[in-house]
């Protein structure tokens, strides 16, 4: 009986640690790129992991420093002021911090209108 207790006892304190979501909000700046020659390394059609860019999807570049704070391949955002969610499926050069670039198809004109402006994001972080 007192080792049937204490594996109920150690399975509820397993349950209590698991690993949970939190909203991370954070200001960035937000730049807009396309699957133009000339504006990416390589083909201008993947993303740095493999992942194929087509017109109409709801993608986004980040820089490095975003990655360590959870925004891993795939990870989902939302960009406050734009609607849906879009997802990470490009990393941009070293030398930026705190910014992201949305993909934009293959409108220079959407892109070059949005500029750069600073945006709010929303992403699940896992905490341990």
């Amino acid at each position: 009986m007192l080792v049937s207790l204490l594996c109920f006892s150690l399975s509820g304190a397993a349950l209590a640690t698991e690993r949970t979501d939190e909203v991370v909000k954070l200001k960035v700046t937000a730049t807009a790129y396309n699957s133009l020659p000339g504006q990416t390394v390589g083909n201008p059609s993947i993303g740095a992991w493999g992942h194929r860019l087509k017109p109409g999807m709801k993608a986004i570049a980040v820089s490095r420093d975003l990655l360590a704070m959870g925004l891993e391949p795939g990870a989902e955002v939302t960009i406050e002021g734009l609607p849906g969610r879009y997802k990470v499926l490009d990393k941009m050069g070293s030398r930026w911090r705190k910014k992201i670039d949305i993909y934009m198809g293959v409108d220079r004109d959407a892109a070059l209108e949005w500029g750069r402006r600073p945006v709010v994001i929303r992403f699940n972080s896992e905490n341990s």
